[in-house]
């Protein structure tokens, strides 16, 4: 009786998903369906910021403004810091971060995290479009003249107003100077954002569980310096190339993050990204306060599902590393049956369910 239920509702219902849960006569029935095809004819595609209109740019930012202006799921007496739904993205990365930087989880948990975000932009604000990036390259000689940083109503804002106090960086092999900021954001979409949580310190050596301040509640304004000598000598095309042509996950994390650890102070294409643009995105743990974050790490998945489709049969599913920060050696290899945890925003993710941008409820490319 079950089965002839299960083949009518399939058949009637028509939905392509990867599977449904249906009650008949007070029994839920677990039904699984086939998985959406993904083809040229469907695939969403995610573009550059500069090739989107004006109008689809204003789309983008308006859409992230409401996720500020919308309330969080997180309940706030644990995560005081938590202020919108946009911070339980912010929450969530903080959480997670010990096991998916600097190690195995890194690029497949993070593809899933934009995932996540494009879903509830489009789903919880209504957003028409995709998730766009940024090509570092494009920019990276002069990034206020961008068309993502140049303080128009159309940009992710510019530069933080001049801070004589920020200082340079030093460590080890190079000194990265300061940027030309520093201080609060006042032009543009954000010139009025408030975020919430952070900082933490930047010795990420030292950590072995989330240290403080946790998620307590620390308002302050948006924070930028727009840095052209870590753009233009982290983030241009030559590097991106060398990335590209890495020959195995292993050189590719290297070039990626110089990881495992590198001579200090040598950073590599993610953290080039990060650096370029001041104190809100340099913040390990809290980075995605800055609207630029999902954008930056769209050009990593960028870069990774290129990488991925030069060679199906042995980099698909290719992986190295642990699922903790830096690799400690009592850490647990990374394999494609490893669950990844989402918090509040997903049920948990094998590693094997994100390898493939156009499989597993994935049907996106970039341009």
């Amino acid at each position: 009786m079950i089965g002839f239920y299960q083949s009518f509702l399939v058949i009637a219902l028509g939905v392509l998903v990867s599977a449904a849960d249906f009650s008949l006569f007070g029994i839920t029935i677990d039904i699984p369906l086939p998985e959406r095809s993904c083809g040229n004819h469907n695939r969403d595609v995610r573009k550059e910021w500069g090739e989107l209109k004006r109008a689809e740019r204003i789309d983008y930012t308006n859409a992230v403004l409401c996720m500020q202006g919308k309330p969080q799921h997180l309940p706030r007496e644990e995560y005081p810091g938590v202020r919108n739904r946009f911070d339980d993205f912010v929450a969530t990365h903080i959480n997670y971060t010990l096991n998916v930087h600097l190690s195995g989880l890194f690029l497949p948990w993070h593809r899933h995290f934009l995932w996540l975000w494009e879903k509830a932009l489009r789903e919880e604000c209504g957003y028409p479009g995709h998730l766009p990036y940024w090509n570092w390259p494009l920019w990276s000689e002069n990034l206020k003249a961008s068309p993502l940083f140049d303080c128009s109503d159309s940009s992710l804002s510019g530069d933080g107003e001049y801070n004589p106090g920020e200082q340079s960086l030093s460590g080890g092999a190079v000194t990265i100077p300061r940027g030309s900021g520093g201080g609060c954001v006042r032009c543009g979409p954000f010139k009025d954002m408030q975020i919430h949580m952070g900082p933490f310190d930047r010795n990420i050596v030292s950590f072995a569980k989330l240290p403080a301040p946790g998620f307590d509640y620390n308002p302050r304004c948006l924070n930028r310096s727009l840095n052209n000598f870590v753009s233009s000598n982290y983030d241009n095309e030559t590097i991106v190339d060398r990335l590209l042509a890495a020959p195995n996950m292993s050189d590719f994390q290297t070039v990626m993050d110089y990881w495992p650890a590198r001579p200090k102070g040598v950073l590599g294409v993610h953290g080039g990204g990060h650096f370029s643009l001041g104190a809100t995105l340099q913040d390990l743990f809290t980075s995605p306060q800055d609207p630029a974050f999902m954008l930056h790490h769209g050009m990593i998945d960028r870069l990774w599902s290129i990488w991925q489709a030069k060679d199906e049969d042995h980099r698909r599913f290719a992986l190295n590393g642990t699922n903790m920060l830096l690799n400690p050696p009592n850490a647990t290899l990374v394999t494609v049956d490893m669950e990844m945890e989402f918090g509040v925003l997903d049920r948990p993710r094998s590693v094997g369910e994100v390898m493939d941008p156009t499989r597993y409820g994935y049907c996106y490319s970039y341009s």
